[in-house]
């Protein structure tokens, strides 16, 4: 078995050593999912024919028995097993999400045992804080000397304020120079810990913009769209969604093909070529794009600025365009080379 794990889970047994009665080993146990499914204090309540309060006070009463046990150094296995966690923590930002860490800890994915394991010893460790997971934190660990669970909390609001009144994603250098961090990393660390936050592309927004946390075809077009800020065929965006980081990336070409017809922010300016309508492109057909120019121009305009104005919002072959020039409904010859609205 690798070293790291096996200190932890003689942390683990060590500290279930310290809890005298078999009845409180079960009762934490079961709180935290060290051999199984994390229970609710109803489930345990009702296991031991006892109500929900006893089973919230045993458990209490077991952490803290911990708690000033580990201060008083007795349990020895629990040192290098916090030695562990310390050195992982500091070289990830000082604070982690529990499964990111347990994973770093372990060298591959962890199970959830493991990972109970690890939320269990930090529960009671003088040199760890816990972050308990709830509706706007993931379940988290953190360096004790960084700050207890409220001031890491308070770390992760200001974070998500920063940019909820940016109003647009931000990179971390630009969330370095509007908070007070000694390194990006770290501002990174706490971030992460944040169910209000999603990263993508190497800039963090709120989880509700789909710009950082698409959660459809048409919002991971977009993202592909604006991160490569030119016009695609369909058929490389798609290629690029399967090479992408996202989270459900399995479509098909044709669906992506549809949403794109569909979706006003995206342009067909070309044969399977889509821009989006953010970059000045607009929908229409070469002649009508033909009139918009001559309805802006204060005089004719000659064969070839015709030609460069409509090439510059749709990828067309020249002969395209000037075939639609011959449609004598729409178009006048001045001259040779000239044309206005007929």
């Amino acid at each position: 078995m690798d070293q790291n794990a096996e200190i932890l889970k003689n942390a683990t047994r060590g500290s279930l050593k310290i809890i005298e009665q078999e009845r409180e080993k079960e009762i934490i146990s079961r709180r935290f999912g060290l051999t199984g499914g994390r229970e609710t204090l109803e489930q345990i309540g009702e296991m031991l024919s006892i109500t929900r309060e006893r089973v919230r006070q045993l458990e209490k009463a077991i952490l803290i028995h911990l708690q000033v046990s580990a201060e008083e150094n007795q349990i020895p296995e629990l040192a290098p097993a916090e030695k562990i966690l310390i050195r992982n923590l500091t070289e990830m930002g000082r604070v982690a999400r529990l499964d990111a860490l347990s994973d770093k800890v372990y060298g591959r994915a962890t199970t959830a045992s493991e990972r109970a394991g690890i939320n269990f010893i930090a529960t009671f460790s003088g040199s760890l804080t816990v972050v308990d997971e709830n509706d706007s934190y993931y379940s988290a660990v953190g360096i004790a000397d960084y700050g207890d669970s409220l001031a890491i909390r308070k770390r992760v609001d200001e974070i998500v304020g920063v940019i909820r009144k940016n109003k647009e994603p931000m990179t971390l250098d630009q969330l370095d120079n509007a908070l007070n961090y000694e390194h990006p990393d770290h501002i990174k660390a706490v971030a992460s810990i944040s169910k209000q936050l999603a990263t993508l592309n190497g800039v963090w927004g709120l989880a509700k913009w789909p710009s950082v946390n698409p959660k459809n075809i048409r919002d991971k077009i977009f993202v592909i769209l604006e991160t490569h800020k030119e016009p695609m065929h369909f058929s490389d965006i798609a290629k690029e969604i399967k090479d992408s980081n996202f989270k459900r990336k399995n479509v098909t070409v044709q669906a992506i093909h549809n949403e794109l017809i569909k979706d006003s922010r995206f342009v067909l300016i070309g044969r399977g070529i889509y821009a989006l309508s953010t970059w000045g492109y607009k929908k229409g057909t070469i002649s009508e794009i033909i009139v918009g120019i001559l309805e802006k121009s204060t005089e004719p305009l000659t064969r070839e600025e015709i030609v460069k104005q409509v090439l510059r919002v749709r990828k067309v072959k020249e002969t395209t365009i000037l075939l639609n020039l011959q449609n004598k409904k729409l178009f006048k010859k001045i001259d040779r080379n000239s044309y206005t609205l007929a």
